[in-house]
């Protein structure tokens, strides 16, 4: 009782930190406006409490958005369940349809994730000191080509789980016009092979954006080159951001 009381406590957290800053809004809106337009058909991979639903929605776009956790993706209903252009599905993208282990992280759920490898690489980190992955539930899990298979292709897909990015896109063989991806310090190598994975599907150029900036830091596109020497030099301290990848030619 007490252990399901905090995970709601944290989830209320997250609502106001994600859904209570409205020049947090503005600058978000800024961005994701470079890539999403009216009537644009958008993925959010990793939606949590819907910050990024909202933008997409005050841009005029449908949105299909996965949220595997039990406790966001029933936030996600009671916001966004009357919406008729946002499809709400509670699954996790993998390289795979099937069923996986997902590790809850029930005092901080942002950071929930499919991924062995970034629950050991957290241990005692800097910047993710105290971090618990206290329980775990199997979801069901679907790929980004089956998405677009069902849904048609998106203009953009925002793909944010936690160290586990990497195999989301090994489920995508369909070239898309734009799509973002998490990186963090503690697993730059998930971004690299990321890189690695979009090459083999299309040309892309790339730009970054830190923490919650809601800024582009390049002022124009670079190579998937400069881009892995950006991962690699940027200092731990960083801990994460978003790397954007515009496609350069249909």
């Amino acid at each position: 009782m007490v252990a399901s009381l905090r995970s709601w406590f944290a989830l209320l957290r997250s609502i106001m930190v994600y859904h209570g800053d409205r020049e947090r809004h503005r600058r978000m809106d800024g961005l994701y406006a470079q890539f999403v337009k009216p009537g644009n058909l958008v993925f959010d991979i990793g939606a949590h409490v819907g910050d990024r639903i909202t933008s997409f929605r005050r841009l005029g776009a449908r949105v299909v958005a996965l949220e595997p956790q039990p406790g966001p993706a029933a936030i996600l209903q009671f916001l966004f369940g009357r919406d008729r252009a946002i499809t709400l599905l509670r699954k996790a993208a993998a390289g795979k349809e099937g069923e996986l282990p997902l590790h809850i992280n029930s005092q901080n759920p942002t950071v929930s994730t499919i991924s062995d490898d970034f629950v050991r690489a957290a241990q005692g980190a800097q910047n993710w000191e105290g971090q618990c992955w206290d329980g775990v539930i199997t979801v069901p899990t679907t790929t980004l080509d089956a998405l677009i298979n069902t849904y048609g292709v998106p203009a953009f897909i925002k793909i944010d789980v936690e160290g586990y990015e990497h195999v989301v896109l090994s489920g995508l063989t369909t070239p898309v016009p734009a799509l973002s991806f998490e990186f963090t310090t503690i697993a730059r190598e998930v971004a690299i092979a990321c890189l690695d994975r979009l090459e083999e599907i299309g040309d892309y150029s790339y730009n970054v954006s830190l923490g919650e900036s809601q800024a582009l830091d390049f002022p124009s596109g670079v190579t998937a080159q400069e881009m892995r020497r950006y991962l690699r030099e940027v200092p731990r301290i960083a801990n994460s951001g978003d790397i954007y990848a515009r496609r350069l030619s249909a």
